[in-house]
């Protein structure tokens, strides 16, 4: 009775590890999943909105913010990338030499004068004028935006004429590897900043860039970046321990310099 009660058990706990596995590998239908630390795949190929086959790895050579939507989309994606535009003129940072901006259509039934239409929408709603290639308007066939959005772990879902699918803005370094993950189509400025500034790896604006990556850390739970007191505390602390050293230090040779002069 007791092996076969064990035999039992030992079934049904493999049972659960198979189905555990099976949950943790099985994608999520719609939604995102996010990648850090992986890298695109850079040798993929997309048409940019003046109909030219571009390769990834030709234009993404800085700091990039890349946003997934489909250009005659009648939900978010609207708000996504006016809400990116009006982030644009708000942070100091220039669009085109700090990093730039790859809107690329999970539709692949969407072609280049599509793109360039909307892009034309969302140009005038910078404050300065850019070099077209600063933001980019990309569409691409089935096999290019699968293999992208799978790496990014975006996922999507037909519904008639639309596509259910969440909002984010996701982060690239210049050698393609995602640094961070913004999500939803309501962002701060300076949660866009200090992601654009990570995805530097701390080139955009060295000095100033160390001191906020050193100040602030990214709250997953929040989703957004906030003080490492911490870390700043830490820091006082042993700046305080350093300081009070050196003054007994110091302390000591002046009472002995006073004493010689009174001899």
């Amino acid at each position: 009775m007791k092996i076969i009660t064990t035999k039992i058990v030992l079934l049904f706990t493999v049972l659960l590890l198979q189905a555990s596995l099976y949950a943790q590998e099985k994608k999520p239908e719609v939604g995102i999943e996010e990648q850090l630390g992986k890298n695109i795949p850079m040798n993929l190929e997309f048409y940019d909105e003046d109909g030219y086959l571009v390769k990834l790895s030709d234009i993404v050579s800085k700091p990039t913010i890349l946003n997934l939507v489909f250009y005659e989309c009648r939900g978010i994606c609207t708000p996504l990338l006016t809400e990116l535009a009006e982030n644009v003129n708000k942070i100091d940072l220039e669009l085109g030499k700090d990093y730039q901006i790859l809107t690329v259509s999970f539709d692949h039934t969407e072609k280049p004068q599509l793109a360039a239409s909307k892009k034309i929408n969302y140009i005038k709603l910078l404050e300065h004028p850019i070099k077209s290639g600063n933001w980019r308007f990309m569409t691409g066939d089935s096999l290019n935006v699968k293999t992208l959005t799978d790496a990014v772990g975006f996922y999507y879902k037909k519904e008639e004429d639309q596509f259910i699918h969440a909002g984010a803005l996701i982060f690239i370094s210049a050698d393609g590897k995602i640094t961070r993950y913004l999500l939803g189509i309501d962002f701060l400025p300076f949660n866009i900043k200090m992601a654009t500034i990570e995805a530097s790896e701390g080139k955009v604006g060295p000095t100033i860039a160390k001191l906020l990556k050193f100040c602030y850390a990214y709250d997953p739970e929040g989703r957004t970046y906030a003080l490492n007191i911490t870390r700043i505390i830490g820091v006082g602390i042993i700046f305080c321990v350093i300081a009070f050293a050196i003054f007994l230090t110091v302390k000591p040779k002046k009472s002995r310099n006073t004493e010689d002069k009174k001899i």
